[in-house]
């Protein structure tokens, strides 16, 4: 009776605390196909390649298996005017990497304005009242739950970093230079792998001022002339701002400042074109049997950006104009009836008003 040789298989090393497993190196050819992340990113947040550039070689080092050990694996503050893709481009992040845009740990800072409150991303300690029933928002368990199958990279977000109380920033120190965060209970949570991000509005009055000067002679000058350099004063508006708000020791655990530009005409219209199709593929995910067809003219869509063009509140206004002109009005026509299934919308525009015919 032959007997066969029995394989033992060595046992891996128990983690120590909260260590995590190495981050699997992906082959080549995963590598390759993740190298299109820019060309994805930049398709989702127009207008804004270079704060796009500096973001991508973090994803890439993490991806590689070649991000830095005991910090996350990258940490990023994003400046500018409002309505210029801050926000827009970590959801965009999460949408390529995990498959939908809310799929990150967001922090709204304006919840975090009292010093009191900011306990609440740890937790209160044992023996303290409301140990029990007060959950910290800050857990390994909620960050397990931002990764996925696709990617093991948990997308972080601090939105409106300059609304919350100095003992947030205080509180993300260790975060951002040892990846560790101590709650109220004592546990701790491994941020290594996370990319953080912070967004901001800090100087953002200042930029206004560069962007559109009231007087003198920049004002008098060419949109194409006035840009000429633009990009360097808002980083100086933004960096000054920066260092007024923020304690050199956490501004020297940041990876990258990124200054957002002011979208020109020629983003604008692209983003017109998203919104719409946009718009098309949510009445046709949400309406499904009952969905219509949409048809935008070229003069409607240049109404359109006419309409939602603001130097001061960018893409968001463009937003609510394509809400309050198209979305609405589409939804009181589909609520009275006027629009049966399968019926094509076309719009058009006469006399300077966005008018919605009904093609049977």
């Amino acid at each position: 009776m032959r007997t066969l040789p029995v394989l033992i298989k060595p046992r891996r090393p128990a983690l120590e605390g909260n260590a995590l497993p190495p981050v699997p190196v992906l082959k080549h050819d995963d590598l390759v196909r993740r190298n299109d992340l820019f060309k994805e990113l930049s398709s989702r947040v127009i207008g804004q390649k270079s704060a796009i550039q500096q973001i991508v070689p973090y994803a890439h080092m993490y991806q590689a298996g070649l991000a830095p050990e005991g910090r996350p694996a990258g940490v990023f503050l994003l400046l500018g005017p409002t309505g210029t893709g801050k926000t827009k481009t970590v959801e965009a992040l999460a949408e390529v990497l995990h498959g939908s845009a809310r799929h990150l740990l967001r922090v709204d800072c304006g919840e975090f304005q009292m010093e009191h409150e900011v306990a609440k991303l740890i937790g209160a300690p044992p023996g303290y009242l409301g140990h029990r029933e007060t959950q910290p928002l800050l857990t390994q368990q909620k960050l397990t739950a931002a990764v996925s199958e696709s990617s093991s990279l948990a997308l972080v977000l601090f939105d409106e970093i300059e609304k919350a109380a100095p003992s947030m920033t205080r509180l993300l120190l260790g975060v951002l230079d040892k990846a560790v965060l101590r709650l109220g209970d004592n546990t701790v949570v491994n941020f290594e792998r996370t990319m953080i991000f912070m967004t901001s509005n800090l100087g953002a009055k200042a930029m206004q001022k560069q962007i559109r000067p009231d007087f003198g002679f920049e004002s008098m000058l060419p949109p194409a002339e006035t840009r000429r350099g633009l990009e360097k004063k808002l980083e100086h508006e933004g960096m000054r701002a920066m260092r007024r708000a923020f304690s050199p020791e956490f501004i020297n655990r940041i990876d990258a400042v990124l200054t957002y530009q002011p979208l020109d005409a020629v983003a604008l219209a692209v983003i017109v074109d998203q919104q719409i199709a946009e718009l098309e593929r949510h009445i046709e995910n949400r309406l499904e049997m009952r969905a219509f067809g949409l048809a935008i003219s070229i003069g409607a869509r240049a109404w359109l950006l006419k309409k939602g063009t603001s130097a001061e509140y960018g893409a968001r206004e463009l937003k609510r104009t394509i809400l309050r002109s198209l979305t609405q009005p589409l939804a009181a026509m589909v609520a009275s009836g006027a629009i049966e299934p399968g019926d094509m919308v076309r719009a058009e525009v006469e006399a300077d008003i966005l008018i919605l015919t009904v093609e049977v």
